[in-house]
């Protein structure tokens, strides 16, 4: 039984894979015939999606200048990557400081000239009940400073030297949740990224003009750290983050204006043709999935 079982079972969830998630490409030939010798640039690249973007992209003869916060796990990254015959260069910079990443653009654009690539993935996960937040609004301070604001003020260092020379390409790392109905509990974090969301495809009309393409990739569930205060995101299909990777390589062969879950454009159309239900369905998806367990978990 367990041998006919089996097949099924992975056939289903191949399915579901394919649903639940963007399409990605595993490629190396592919990937190497785009970036080899290109100039990409990473954020969030110590840990995560970051981090396994950083290496597919060295893998396939990139120079990836990898940036983040941690600086002891960034040069170690970088580190790593050159041992293996790739080429990185580690700049740790904290995104959420003005000065920091005017500091950071400045250096790059005079160590590496325009960039051809810049992936900017570095964010802030947050799901805290409004309950909780009356006496926090440092929430919103910092999801709004590495979600919204940092990468703004780093393609506003680093654009003007794209644009000039006339190509480019810009992939955003962002989320389903700025596409459907918001989510209860997630207020903070997809009030940010959809805040930068909205922003980049705003400008992206003016930055096409110029040769600088902007891809918008996102993202269902990845099993990052990023999702580990709340368990029950951990039985849903989800990606690995070397997945996550092979979805953005595909983002940078092919340059498409967004790659996304095939089951996102109709869950979006739906959230405004039918707000009302849709509406009524997140408060049941709340009372259901967090206010019970809350409950529970004040109880015990």
């Amino acid at each position: 039984m367990n041998v006919i079982a089996q097949p099924f079972q992975r056939a289903l969830a191949a399915v579901a894979d394919r649903v639940a998630n963007p399409a990605r490409v595993s490629d190396p030939d592919k990937l190497r015939e785009t970036v080899a010798g290109k100039t990409v640039l990473v954020t969030g690249a110590s840990y995560g999606i970051g981090e396994a973007t950083a290496r597919t992209m060295a893998a396939a003869g990139a120079t990836v200048l990898v940036v983040a916060r941690s600086a002891e796990k960034l040069e170690d990254l970088a580190a790593a990557i050159n041992a293996g015959g790739g080429r990185a260069v580690a700049y740790p910079t904290d995104l959420t400081d003005e000065a920091a990443v005017g500091a950071l653009t400045k250096q790059i654009t005079e160590d590496h000239g325009p960039l051809d690539i810049v992936v900017s993935n570095a964010g802030k996960s947050l799901r805290r009940s409004l309950h909780d937040q009356y006496d926090r609004p440092h929430d919103f301070q910092r999801t709004i400073a590495i979600n919204y604001l940092g990468p703004i003020w780093l393609l506003l260092g680093l654009l003007p030297a794209m644009r000039e020379r006339g190509a480019g390409h810009i992939v955003n790392v962002s989320s389903v949740g700025v596409r459907v109905v918001p989510g209860p509990q997630w207020g903070a974090y997809q009030a940010s990224k959809g805040a930068f969301d909205r922003w980049l495809r705003s400008v992206a009309p003016e930055l096409h003009a110029d040769g600088v393409d902007v891809t918008s990739v996102y993202f269902a569930l990845v099993r990052t750290r990023m999702i580990a205060p709340t368990p029950i995101l951990g039985r849903l299909p989800g990606m690995s983050p070397d997945e996550a990777a092979e979805a953005i390589a595909k983002a940078v062969i092919e340059r498409a204006r967004t790659n996304e879950p095939p089951w996102v454009w109709p869950a979006e159309l739906a959230s405004v043709l039918l707000a009302g239900p849709a509406e009524r369905a997140a408060r049941l998806w709340h009372r259901r999935f967090f206010a019970d367990s809350e409950a529970r978990e004040a109880h015990s």
